[in-house]
């Protein structure tokens, strides 16, 4: 059997219509991405000297941002429950690129993604400005990393992650890595949190691979957006909001961790675990 990892997903050839639809659909992404990003710099040159660490006014911007993705890629946008209202973080399961897209434009928040997104071409660049809050995977940095995650969280930001570590191939759910819910218990922070589990459900369009708008593996980023960019009929993104849970209802980060795996499982109608 193979490795779901090294699996290729099954996608048509672009035809001359798809780069058609690849042309127009992609100047309209790029515009309005990038014009978000410098409108976005701009208003932060004013917000930074008087809020600091908060940001009243910036997040509006990048919900506006991806919200108008969607529609530019004929993709529709299924949002069900409500975020939460409380200070604290939301998890949800990773499958695409399109994920950071779809739970931006369903609420505002600031996402924690590894040291390396940061080095990423133009996605690295718009983690940053957006406030993406970057962690390393080394021991060391541990400590460091725990004070920052505390500073934004006691700033009033909500945090989005996500457990897995890493995108699947959109079919599947992968055990939660407890490592980053430790920050939600240290220094009396369990008793002010919540955490919200969040499901991203990608429906394939009609005769597609199941796994098309999964991207994972080696899977090489401009293939994939130009693959979502020609589709003809898109399937559909379901993005749904499970209740919020107090930190402290938990005796340790590990019960969290799998409290939110098995909500998000639960409600996924793929599912497979490995």
């Amino acid at each position: 059997m193979n490795d779901w990892r090294t699996a290729p997903a099954h996608l048509p050839p672009i035809t001359p219509l798809g780069w058609l639809r690849v042309a127009w659909r992609g100047f309209a992404f790029g515009f309005v991405t990038y014009f978000g990003l410098v409108l976005l710099l701009l208003v932060r040159l004013v917000e930074r000297p008087l809020f600091g660490q908060a940001r009243p006014w910036t997040p509006h911007i990048t919900q506006t941002v991806c919200k108008l993705v969607f529609p530019i890629l004929g993709l529709p946008l299924i949002l069900r429950g409500q975020p939460m209202p409380q200070h604290g973080a939301v998890v949800a399961n990773h499958a695409s690129w399109l994920d950071i897209f779809a739970l931006n434009a369903a609420q505002r928040g600031y996402f924690v993604a590894k040291s390396e997104v940061e080095r990423w071409a133009a996605i690295g660049w718009l983690a940053r400005a957006t406030g993406t809050v970057f962690v390393a995977r080394k021991g060391t940095e541990a400590k460091r990393q725990q004070a920052l995650f505390e500073d934004r969280l006691r700033a009033g930001q909500k945090l989005m992650f996500f457990p897995e570590g890493t995108s699947t191939d959109a079919i599947r759910v992968l055990p939660f890595k407890s490592t980053l819910f430790a920050a939600f218990f240290s220094h009396g922070l369990a008793d002010i949190l919540h955490i919200q589990p969040v499901s991203v459900i990608y429906h394939a369009p009609k005769q597609h691979d199941p796994r098309f708008y999964g991207w994972w593996g080696e899977m090489d980023f401009a293939s994939h957006l130009l693959q979502v960019l020609a589709a003809k009929r898109q399937g559909r993104v379901e993005v749904i909001f499970h209740p919020a849970v107090a930190v402290n209802a938990f005796a340790s980060r590990k019960d969290l961790a799998a409290h939110c795996e098995a909500v998000i499982r639960a409600s996924h109608p793929f599912a497979v675990r490995h």
